[in-house]
């Protein structure tokens, strides 16, 4: 049998299969046995409901995505982004870039897109885990306690492992040498052993577009915090390395924006 068939789902019984994963299928007077279609359906359901997506964003689509139409130029550049992070989910897996990296301000939409991409590349079959970047850190952390459970000594290793990370506002933690050497770690292992990272953060970053030291005759220096002073240079460095970075259009907030449609 099938590895990844785990029983029917709570819910109606299939018709075709009776619920048992398997159909009867006749070719040239042979019977024969099949997988019946519902099996996958019901393994992207499982791994969906498994895969920690916060109330807020459960729903989150690229079909439900608001772009700014009143506004021609943000609807030109976000509708750039908009496509840019759907292909990157419609080609997953890419061995060349199997990550993706979204950097922009508060209220652009960054995690709506994240999670949109996330929730197609789950609907493939494949695993995968939502953290929040100070959550993960705190789970982290406790479990070096002697009186935590064994869930939360198991999460570092499960953000090491599992086959799609996805890690919203990256870098949003005062810095310390243990959340770097942390960071740095599951970054360095993710990308050694090409395993997917989503990230969202509203750090800046010179390679991403901001100016973020002078230049000979260029423009306003942009003084923000960068994400090389919060994750540390090796993590930065391996993050680029695996992930195509797309940074986010100055727009309205997107969460007044999506309010306003509703």
């Amino acid at each position: 049998m099938d590895q990844y068939w785990e029983g029917p789902v709570t819910g109606p019984v299939c018709p075709e299969c009776n619920g048992t994963g398997w159909k009867i299928v006749e070719h040239e007077e042979l019977s024969g046995a099949s997988r019946c279609s519902c099996v996958a359906a019901t393994r992207a359901t499982r791994v969906v409901a498994g895969s920690d997506i916060p109330l807020l964003y459960q729903n989150a689509s690229f079909d439900n995505f608001l772009l700014p139409r009143d506004n021609p130029m943000a609807y030109r550049e976000l509708t750039e982004v908009f496509m840019a992070v759907r292909g990157y989910a419609r080609e997953f897996p890419n061995t060349k870039k199997p990550g993706l990296l979204l950097m922009g301000d508060t209220g652009t939409g960054k995690t709506h897109l994240a999670v949109a991409a996330f929730r197609t590349i789950l609907g493939k079959g494949f695993e995968g885990l939502f953290f929040d970047y100070q959550n993960l850190l705190d789970r982290i952390r406790a479990g070096y306690d002697s009186t935590s459970n064994s869930s939360d000594r198991e999460t570092y290793r499960v953000a090491l492992d599992k086959e799609i990370l996805l890690l919203d506002d990256l870098g949003a933690h005062r810095v310390t040498d243990w959340v770097e050497d942390t960071v740095t770690s599951i970054i360095t292992s993710r990308c050694n052993n090409r395993k997917p990272l989503i990230a969202t953060t509203n750090l800046i970053d010179h390679d991403a577009g901001y100016n973020t030291f002078e230049k000979g005759g260029g423009g306003k220096v942009d003084h923000r915090t960068t994400l090389t002073e919060r994750i540390g240079p090796r993590a930065r460095s391996r993050l680029f390395e695996m992930c195509r970075v797309i940074k986010m259009p100055v727009i309205e907030d997107y969460r007044i924006r999506k309010q306003g449609s509703s």
